[in-house]
């Protein structure tokens, strides 16, 4: 029997977690009647151009409205599942069920690390209405075991992000390189939001120590901290590499952009799982990453991948190596494309998140 799914998302910036929901969203629509749900005027309500789009913007200290609305939605839709992904809407959501005369089952996919036990009694009490949950890493089932008590803690299921495989369109790839002035240059990237924790101040500083003009960084994503891309201007400027590094700014060619690269970089703090670095391999471009969280569940380094140790020193290193070593790194990148092929292939993943869903 199919399920009508609620997809919600009420985050308000444009990373693995939001496209997370959109990635839902579009393949659930195809095998079931899905809607998504997100916050007006976000990055994420502009990305999205379907009709079965709905807005609800988030309320932090008066849940009651939004939920109330969400409410209305599940009626009217007759909603089996709410599934949503970001944690801060864990309150509406739960409002939502119980104030809806559907009360839908709830699923939710949590992208994000847990640090501290939800064992007082707000926390229990939202976590006996939720159905199932969904850890996007090993690492973050064992996080929810240890922190959410165990007898209100619902069912955990470990199932990893997919990447699909998407039509490259090649001259537009052809024309970002010639708008870029890349003819002929070994191009490092970085894919995510413009924020500290992401790293692009590493790469910076990376590319410094890397003597070769031929080596410029290409960092895309939006800002989500103008003051935090005002200081890396700066210290691109200070360094003397205006013409080594490059900000494209949003875009929603991510995939052509990867495909401009010879090497992408996840140089995040605490990445959960890391989107791009699969993202990446699915586009046969090698994949460097931080050694820690999500990033080791994906790369065996030195196999599919290389892993760096999240200083500017020892990734100048590994793209020095791939830099000098263009078999290593066609090989790295192979290897990569059937490892993503094999274990995080878009369509396998989400037929098993589709097969929870139908489970509830």
């Amino acid at each position: 029997m199919k399920k009508n799914i609620a997809e919600i998302c009420l985050a308000h910036g444009l990373g693995g977690l939001e496209l997370s929901a959109v990635n839902c969203f579009e393949y659930f629509k195809n095998i079931a009647q899905c809607h998504i749900v997100v916050a007006p005027g976000t990055k994420l309500d502009d990305f999205i151009e379907h009709k079965e789009k709905a807005a609800i913007k988030r309320s932090k200290f008066f849940p009651f409205i939004p939920a109330l609305k969400l409410a209305r939605f599940i009626d009217k839709y007759d909603i089996d599942v709410v599934h949503f992904h970001w944690g801060k809407d864990i309150m509406t959501v739960v409002l939502a069920k119980l104030f809806s005369k559907k009360k839908p089952k709830i699923l939710h996919s949590r992208h994000m690390n847990m640090t501290r036990f939800k064992d007082d009694f707000y926390h229990r009490w939202l976590y006996k209405n939720i159905d199932l949950l969904h850890a996007v890493t090993k690492q973050i089932e064992e996080q929810m075991q240890r922190f959410i008590p165990q007898e209100v803690r619902p069912s955990i299921k470990t199932i990893y992000l997919g990447a699909k495989k998407s039509q490259v369109d090649m001259q537009k790839v052809e024309d970002l390189r010639a708008k870029y002035k890349l003819k002929d240059t070994f191009v490092v990237g970085i894919v995510g939001r413009i924020c500290e924790d992401k790293g692009q101040y590493i790469v910076i500083e990376a590319l410094a120590k890397l003597k070769e003009p031929n080596i410029k960084a290409l960092i895309v994503g939006h800002t989500m901290s103008e003051a935090y891309l005002s200081e890396l201007k700066k210290r691109v400027k200070h360094l003397g590499l205006e013409e080594r590094v490059l900000f494209s700014g949003f875009t929603k060619d991510v995939n052509e952009h990867i495909s401009l690269c010879d090497v992408t970089v996840l140089a995040s703090q605490k990445e959960t799982f890391g989107l791009v670095v699969i993202e990446s391999m699915i586009n046969r471009v090698c994949s460097l990453a931080t050694d820690r969280g999500g990033p080791l569940e994906i790369i065996q380094d030195g196999v599919d991948g290389l892993l760096f140790d999240r200083t500017a020193e020892n990734l100048a290193q590994k793209i020095a190596y791939l830099y000098k070593n263009p078999d290593a790194k066609k090989s790295l990148a192979e290897a990569g494309y059937v490892r993503a092929k094999k274990d995080f292939g878009y369509d396998v993943q989400m037929q098993k998140l589709y097969e929870t869903i139908k489970s509830l």
